[in-house]
């Protein structure tokens, strides 16, 4: 009503002049009215979300003395008895025993809340269970509800929150040397990272910060001015950039001529002389088409931003950190100490007035909090280099770069965010760093085609089998896109602060949690749907929208099988919302590969284009459906590409 009036005084404010004023009236006694009505469950959220406020309100109902204790709930193995468990009664009872409460077992301190929960229409079959496990069934109202919405959507939608900028700073390799194994992780996991924040609808910056300035530059610049006189004129054809980099470090170590030089070169380039500046340019450029071939191959999109990009900041950005107290002369070094948290401070400006990269990392994030005004950067790098970030990023807090005012963002925004995510190496089958059998390092580009032609050799003998229906020309495209999507996988599914094993058997195995696997489930089910319409007349994408709009009327759930691959299609909302809280990308592969599962065991269990009625035949067919949306949600996010046959 205060609404409605409200929207009546602002069209006729002249004609009803005191319409806007009872509104007003009508708003302040709503709010005040508020505060003694029941509190509702929003519904609105995620599954886990609905439940765990059915579950807080019982339990502040059963226990208004403990206010503020949050309720734990979390999704079980799909199974007859229950879909969520609420755990707090166990701790609870400890707690009220402290207080002197009379409470005699956790399981009482369980039944109680089970009495207190809400009549509602979100959970079903609350039960307590052995000391005081709290057992609940989703309503099949509401599993039918939101399946609808699936349906209705044509896929998962994004989560429900407020559009932020968000940087993240991954792969960063360093020119005149080839990308390695060990840029795959950091390029791999951000990518992932920027495809989840993208598809919850932020505006994402995709930084690559290369390495493209420092005192290497003087020793390759050298080099090349000694090896190719006529540079300028005719410029050399320089294709292997690591036989360039380890001849000119060869003369830097033996040759002190030479190494004097080299340093003279530094100073030039960064005095901006043009024909170092030439050759720096040349080298960038060679490797900037380097790096493009491993980015094509994974289907990586990157936006460059090297250290030569920050190094007229620094100057400024050093004179205010000593203005401002946060950095200090020592020994003719102007440091950044953090102590106790930190022995070692940073030194944004070297003794003999030089820069490194402490200078660049703070004009960088002093870049990306204030020009920039990121709500949340995301530095993706080995977690060796986790606590030289940490350092950044409590100097910028102290600097008070973070601050939304400081920075030029809203007022009232939240300060931003500053995350680092560490990874582990990359090893042999051996248990050590991943090498070529001579000792080098792998360069990546041959470990992503080495891939690529394993799976390819393993098509074409299916095919000269029989097992295999793919044309030639299919089987080269299949090669690539399962052969790099099994590399991607292969890194992704392992908890990104662990070391993982390198091996191509185990990645390219068609069996177990690979990229191969579901690329022919994902396959499978493909098929099913084509065949579906080929050979029954039935359009899964019609029958799921109807279904869709009629809110999952003709959805059958009455199997064990199919109603577990509903649930776990439901789940996908909460996968989603806490990898864009936590960033442990691995979760996705966990859930891709479960639901995988869950739809071959439903296949398996339910006849699907033979089942008994017409009415089964296009359930189950929406259930694909709805199973290749979701799928191929996580595929996309994990940069896959899959195959719609094999």
């Amino acid at each position: 009503a205060a609404a409605a009036l409200a929207a009546l005084g602002a069209a006729g404010a002249g004609a009803y002049p005191g319409v806007a004023a009872f509104a007003a009236d009508l708003g302040k006694m709503d709010q005040a009215v508020q505060k003694f009505m029941p509190k509702q469950v929003d519904k609105s959220g995620t599954l886990q979300d609905v439940v765990t406020s059915v579950m807080q309100l019982a339990l502040e109902a059963a226990y208004p003395e403990l206010a503020g204790e949050e309720c734990a709930v979390a999704a079980v193995s799909r199974g007859k008895h229950s879909d969520y468990q609420c755990n707090n009664a166990m701790r609870l009872f400890k707690e009220l025993k402290t207080r002197g409460a009379d409470v005699r077992s956790g399981r009482d301190v369980a039944e109680r809340i089970v009495g207190a929960v809400p009549p509602n229409p979100f959970v079903t079959n609350v039960e307590v269970a052995g000391p005081g496990f709290i057992n609940l069934m989703l309503a099949p109202g509401f599993v039918r509800e939101r399946l609808a919405s699936l349906l209705v959507g044509g896929g998962p939608s994004p989560p429900k929150a407020k559009k932020q900028k968000i940087l993240v700073d991954f792969s960063s390799p360093n020119v005149a040397k080839e990308m390695h194994v060990g840029h795959l992780r950091s390029t791999i996991i951000g990518d992932t990272i920027c495809r989840l924040m993208e598809f919850a609808g932020h505006d994402v910056l995709r930084v690559n910060h290369i390495g493209d300035w420092g005192t290497q530059f003087g020793m390759l610049i050298k080099h090349l001015l000694d090896e190719y006189p006529d540079l300028e004129s005719n410029p050399p054809n320089i294709s292997d950039l690591t036989a360039l980099y380890k001849l000119a470090k060869k003369r830097f170590d033996e040759d002190e001529e030479f190494k004097v030089a080299a340093r003279e070169h530094v100073v030039l380039l960064q005095a901006g002389d043009e024909r170092c500046r030439k050759v720096w340019q040349l080298l960038c450029d060679i490797s900037r088409q380097e790096f493009t071939k491993v980015y094509n191959r994974l289907d990586i999109v990157v936006e460059e931003f090297g250290e030569s990009y920050y190094n007229p900041m620094i100057p400024g950005v050093v004179e205010e950190l000593e203005k401002s107290g946060i950095a200090a002369n020592f020994e003719g070094a102007m440091c950044i100490f953090q102590r106790p948290k930190y022995e070692i401070p940073l030194i944004v400006r070297k003794s003999d007035g030089g820069f490194g990269y402490d200078s660049t990392d703070m004009a960088a994030l002093s870049h990306r909090l204030r020009t920039l005004q990121c709500d949340r950067c995301i530095y993706v790098t080995d977690a060796g280099q986790a606590q030289h970030f940490y350092m950044c990023f409590d100097a910028a807090r102290k600097a008070g770069w973070d601050v939304a005012a400081a920075a030029g963002r809203p007022k009232k925004a939240a300060n931003a965010v500053l995350e680092h995510v560490g990874f582990g190496v990359v090893q042999g089958e051996d248990g050590k760093r991943f090498k070529t059998r001579s000792g080098e390092t792998v360069k990546l580009v041959d470990l992503l085609d080495e891939a690529v032609r394993r799976f390819g050799e393993a098509l074409r003998e299916r095919a000269a089998e029989g097992k295999c229906a793919l044309t030639p020309e299919e089987i080269e495209v299949a090669a690539s896109k399962v052969g790099y999507g099994a590399v991607k996988y292969f890194d992704l599914k392992s908890d990104p602060a662990t070391n993982y094993q390198f091996s191509y058997d185990k990645m390219l195995d068609q069996r177990g949690d690979t990229a191969v696997y579901l690329n022919y489930a994902y396959a499978r089910l493909s098929s099913i749907i084509r065949k579906g319409l080929a050979e029954k007349g039935e359009d899964a994408e019609a029958h799921a929208a109807a279904m869709g709009a009629a809110g999952g009327a003709g959805v059958d759930m009455s199997t064990p099988s199919e109603r577990a691959l509903v649930m776990e299609l439901l789940q996908v909302d909460d996968v989603v919302k806490k990898t864009v809280a936590d960033l442990h990308t691995h979760r996705i592969c966990d859930y891709l590969y479960t639901l995988c599962t869950a739809y071959t065991d439903f296949v398996t269990n339910c006849h699907v284009l033979n089942a008994d009625t017409p009415e089964l035949i296009r359930s189950r067919l929406v259930l694909s459906r709805a199973s290749r949306d979701v799928m191929g949600l996580c595929f996309r996010l994990l940069g896959m590409s899959p195959l719609e046959k094999i």
